[in-house]
């Protein structure tokens, strides 16, 4: 009978030999450099932009750069500007920007320069969305046409894992948090060999993409918040109660994520529902403050400087508006990613417990405030952690964190989340 159990047993797929995966690495290194190429001068472009917009011009009008008005008037101009991209451009601009996640399908060529056109007006004019999603689709879609192209004997699958890969390696500076969404990724379909086999090409990709945007435009989501030493009993249920609540503040957001949607859509014109939600937004913006404008990567630098210069309250307000920014921006219409004005909410949230119980350590409430939200909205658990981590660099808080992730994870699992199918019906 043992040996009959033995003979029936699955055996693992044969791991790949060096010379099929050798071929991959020229691939993947082209993707990777073409793909932190274009995230880079997309960049660039909206910071150029952002600069005249919200200081040469304003100062040339002899306007405050930040003034109620001014917000009010940038929001809306912003609102009418991505609008008219999306109603007179080729293309629209892609998909419903609500239907969208990390995972993009690969849109045709005459799609994307309205999707980048209206990703950089977004990113310029301060709506509260991160450059992720559309970059993320927009070199899909160009990795899969060039792939198909020039190289028709790989499958476009590969060229699409590869864009992805190359593209989040570029955001991040760092190859890891590829490495994780396409473990994640690859965790729900069948794969040949093993797991590292699957990863080496886009492996590659993402560390070209990593050090290609190191060498060009550095940016780095490290916080110079206060170490801290061993952890103790209150360390763990501060992450614990940080954690939990950061997840269910997530939440909140997801569940009116397709009620806001869908009143946007009752507008049925862009040139009406972006518009609108510049208004919407502007009215954020002048209650939460310049703070909570813009995808939020300079701002979160800023609420770690000072970590005892604002009060409970004023965190929790900070946080509370850059969610309903987020939710806001994002289904209305604005072509962006959701991952960055996460990374501002769960940072202000983490702040608000320090202020609230100064015994909570700035860096564990911010890593796990952080780790929480993303796991409402984002639903990637290796993301989540690997985001909080880096924003605290300490191997401490990455212990408290994988404990914390539990119960935050126990919050958000079988729930709705912040992704529509096109009907307008929550993903689960």
């Amino acid at each position: 009978m043992a040996q009959d159990s033995a003979q029936q047993a699955p055996t693992s797929a044969p791991a790949a030999p060096a010379r099929a995966l050798l071929p991959s690495i020229l691939p993947a290194l082209v993707v990777g450099v073409g793909s932190s190429l274009l995230f880079v001068g997309v960049s660039v472009g909206a910071e150029r932009l952002q600069g005249v917009l919200w200081q040469g011009l304003p100062d040339a009008l002899e306007i405050g750069r930040y003034s109620v008005l001014w917000i009010f008037v940038m929001l809306i101009a912003t609102g009418i500007a991505v609008g008219l991209v999306v109603w007179l451009v080729p293309g629209h601009a892609g998909p419903d920007p609500a239907t969208m996640g990390l995972n993009a399908p690969a849109l045709p060529p005459f799609v994307l320069p309205g999707l980048l056109l209206a990703a950089a007006l977004m990113l310029a004019g301060g709506p509260s969305l991160g450059p992720e999603n559309p970059i993320i689709a927009a070199n899909i879609g160009l990795a899969v046409w060039l792939g198909r192209r020039f190289v028709p004997g790989l499958p476009s699958s590969l060229w699409g894992m590869l864009a992805e890969a190359a593209t989040l390696g570029a955001l991040f500076g760092t190859p890891v948090a590829a490495a994780l969404v396409i473990s994640e990724a690859l965790a729900g379909r069948p794969i040949r060999g093993l797991l590292w086999d699957n990863l080496f090409a886009p492996l590659a990709a993402a560390a070209a993409g990593a050090l290609t945007t190191d060498l060009l435009h550095h940016a780095s989501f490290g916080l110079r918040l206060p170490p801290i030493g061993r952890p103790d009993a209150g360390d763990v249920l501060a992450a614990l109660v940080v954690a939990s609540a950061g997840a269910v503040l997530g939440m909140c957001a997801v569940y009116v994520f397709p009620y806001l949607h869908s009143a946007f859509q009752r507008l049925r014109h862009p040139m009406l529902m972006l518009p609108v939600g510049g208004a919407v937004l502007g009215a954020l913006g002048a209650l939460g403050g310049p703070l909570t404008l813009f995808k939020g990567l300079d701002q979160i630098a800023e609420l770690a400087r000072n970590p005892e210069g604002w009060s409970a309250g004023q965190f929790a307000t900070l946080a509370v508006v850059k969610l309903a920014a987020l939710v806001t921006a994002a289904t209305c219409g604005f072509r962006g990613g959701r991952i960055f004005p996460a990374v501002f909410v769960g940072t202000a949230l983490g702040l608000c417990a320090h202020a609230l119980v100064p015994a909570v350590p700035p860096a564990v409430g911010v890593a796990a405030g952080v780790l929480g939200i993303l796991l409402a909205i984002t639903r990637q658990g290796w993301v989540s952690l690997f985001t909080a981590a880096v924003l605290v660099a300490s191997p401490v808080v990455l212990t408290l964190l994988c404990i914390a992730s539990l119960p935050a994870w126990l919050l958000v699992t079988g729930r709705p989340q912040m992704q529509l199918r096109p009907d307008g019906t929550p993903i689960r």
